[in-house]
């Protein structure tokens, strides 16, 4: 019960975060980080969605910054009232912190333990409980349904 707690505060401060506008284009843009160079070669043409920062295994501070990228696939805004129509290759991020992917085609919760990044964003300032954490990064459409192969799971360690 006090993980879920911990969870609860965590998604809280995230969720307050992206809330105050924590790196909130107004337009659309495509996440595609051309510096890192372990994200070009043979998965270029491979549509998907990762973490710049941190990596798979890193030990991060317990306030950390987390950096979403996507290739082959534009990261934008969330149109404004009722979608009817998703746009084709288009999408936005969703994060969540011990929990694991959905399967394609579902909506994700707007609810713990996942946060919606709906402006387009494509990082956020954490507060993560000192310990062992799954982070998930998930693509949803413009109806948050889930994209098929559009998500990544890494492990992360928080210093105390």
């Amino acid at each position: 019960m006090s993980s879920r707690l911990g969870t609860g505060v965590v998604l809280t401060a995230l969720t307050l975060s992206v809330a105050c506008g924590s790196s909130a284009p107004s337009e659309s843009q495509s996440a595609t980080p051309a510096a890192d160079a372990s994200h070009s070669g043979e998965h270029a043409a491979v549509k998907r969605v990762f973490f710049v920062a941190p990596k798979d295994g890193e030990t991060i501070k317990p306030e950390a910054k987390i950096e979403f990228g996507a290739e082959m696939l534009t990261i934008a805004a969330v149109p404004e009232g009722e979608v009817k129509d998703v746009r084709p290759s288009t999408g936005h991020f969703h994060l969540a912190v011990d929990a694991a992917c959905l399967p394609p085609g579902e909506v994700i919760p707007k609810a713990d333990p996942w946060v919606h990044f709906g402006k387009a964003q494509t990082s956020v300032e954490t507060s993560l409980k000192p310990g062992a954490h799954t982070l998930t990064l998930q693509a949803g459409d413009d109806q948050h349904r889930t994209m098929e192969g559009l998500c990544e799971t890494i492990k992360v360690n928080v210093a105390p």
